[in-house]
């Protein structure tokens, strides 16, 4: 297998600021080719710490130059915003040391050669696909190559190196790193393309629409002749980039007429089954563990890729879907043991948070439903999203509105928490403030009934509280 000059060449390699889940996708696939990784970052909280102890990276808390071991030959950054030499001693030694350095999208562009590179893009939905395309892949024995941004429940590393042919990446649309505004996908030399979704998202990057598509007509420019672009229906802006492709095209949705590929006989519960459909005709019963409708979705835009592309019989495709037990933070129930259930989800965006609480409905449709919130992202905290609070939390009963995060927030127009619990109130919600942890629990243990459901919503750790809410609550609601 051919691989790049400086992959070929080097056998070294250093991480600057290694937890992030891409970064250390990324240092394991290099330690699957022999390399010897080591790694740095100044926090290690799951899931960045278990994936750095699983694949046996050297690690060190904390940036300084010394950080960097004798003898390294290549040294990869993160994009986090701390990662800049103006702010960290160890950045700033890695820059002025002649060593060469890489973002990790730019490593995996020479990881890609000779591989056949479906990217999932969007922004929504990727994770989840992204994992599903390669685990379906991996069950069938195809042994494809693949890189995830995000951690799955069932037993599968976030990335591999296989001899298959495939190479399935999720694609970011965020910047490559603090010196490249490039976006991540557009290292990754597609061939074909699946498109989840292009609704505007990261304010702080793209703070138009149209800056925010950019990238993505971009990638799907990039597209071979013999390539396919299968795309979301269902999302308008994803079928606007799909409607100005010139090459191949199949979309797919559960709601827009254009759809070729959709969903039918829809019966949700503790097992999902549905009949997928091409041109309104069932190809197949399919079966899934995943909550939602928009799981649903997902899955009938991944069973297009996989169909059209010839790359899965029906068979397997079934089996693949029916095994596939999802990804950590998208929904997975963290009480068991419990006579309440705590989801959590990941709620970086209004899309994001709106699914997840629709699939509570859908689930859970008699049962009181009090999310705990936390403003983590950039576009969560910005002014212009403030209508996003008017609705996002509709079907709830109650709210609780953890602090926003800090970090950045004198590059953009910060919204402060209480404008936000003023926002959700007037949407005729019962909102209401946490600013610790304990002030959390405190509020839960009082409202909390048997038989309500605790939806956890951040891109963030929630101040310890996805941690000790489970708990809490398993003592305070212990399963009969």
């Amino acid at each position: 297998m051919a691989y790049g000059t400086v992959i070929a060449m080097a056998k070294k390699a250093h991480f600057i600021g290694v937890c992030g889940v891409g970064m250390s996708a990324t240092a394991k696939l290099l330690k699957d080719l022999g390399w010897e990784v080591s790694g740095s970052d100044d926090s290690f909280y799951p899931p960045g710490s278990e994936l750095v102890e699983r694949y046996g990276i050297v690690f060190t808390k904390g940036y300084r130059g010394k950080n960097i071991p004798e003898g390294t030959e290549l040294i990869v950054i993160g994009k986090n915003a701390k990662l800049v030499p103006e702010e960290n001693e160890e950045v700033k030694t890695a820059l002025a040391s002649g060593v060469t350095v890489r973002s990790f999208p730019e490593v995996l562009e020479q990881l890609i050669e000779d591989k056949h590179s479906i990217i999932v893009s969007g922004s929504y939905g990727k994770s989840t696909c992204t994992a599903l395309l390669a685990w379906s892949l991996m069950h069938s024995s195809k042994d494809p190559s693949y890189f995830l941004g995000a951690l799955p429940i069932q037993e599968m590393d976030t990335a591999r190196i296989g001899n298959g042919e495939q190479f399935v990446l999720e694609g970011d649309e965020y910047p490559a790193s603090n010196w490249d505004t490039a976006s991540k996908f557009l290292y990754y030399h597609p061939h074909d393309v699946l498109l989840t979704s292009a609704t505007h998202d990261h304010v702080n990057a793209f703070p138009t629409h149209e800056e925010y598509l950019a990238p993505f007509k971009t990638l799907i420019s990039l597209i071979p002749k013999d390539g396919l672009l299968v795309a979301s229906a269902d999302d308008k802006s994803s079928l606007a980039l799909a409607h100005a492709h010139p090459g191949n095209v199949a979309l797919y949705g559960l709601e827009h007429e254009e759809s070729q590929w959709s969903a039918a006989n829809m019966q949700f519960g503790k097992t999902t089954t549905f009949e997928l459909t091409r041109d309104r005709e069932t190809i197949i019963a399919l079966e899934t563990s995943l909550l939602g409708k928009h799981n649903v979705q997902n899955i009938v835009g991944v069973s297009a890729l996989l169909l059209e592309k010839e790359l899965l019989t029906e068979e397997e495709l079934a089996d693949g879907v029916k095994t596939f037990q999802g990804i950590k933070r998208r929904l997975d129930l963290l009480s068991p043991h419990s006579a309440v259930h705590v989801y959590e989800g990941f709620g970086s965006s209004y899309e994001k948070a709106r699914a997840a609480i629709e699939a509570m409905g859908l689930h859970h449709p008699d049962q009181r439903l009090i999310v705990v919130f936390e403003p983590h992202t950039f576009s969560w905290r910005n002014r212009d999203a403030l209508p996003w609070y008017d609705n996002v939390f509709s079907g709830s009963d109650l709210v609780l509105i953890y602090e926003p995060a800090t970090q950045g927030a004198s590059t953009h127009k910060q919204l402060s928490q209480e404008e936000i619990v003023e926002r959700v109130s007037a949407s005729g919600i019962d909102a209401r403030a946490i600013h610790t942890a304990t002030e959390g629990l405190s509020i839960l243990k009082t409202e909390l009934k048997e038989n309500d459901v605790v939806l956890l919503l951040t891109s963030g750790d929630l101040g310890g509280l996805i941690a000790s809410i489970p708990k809490s609550v398993t003592e305070q609601f212990p399963k009969h």
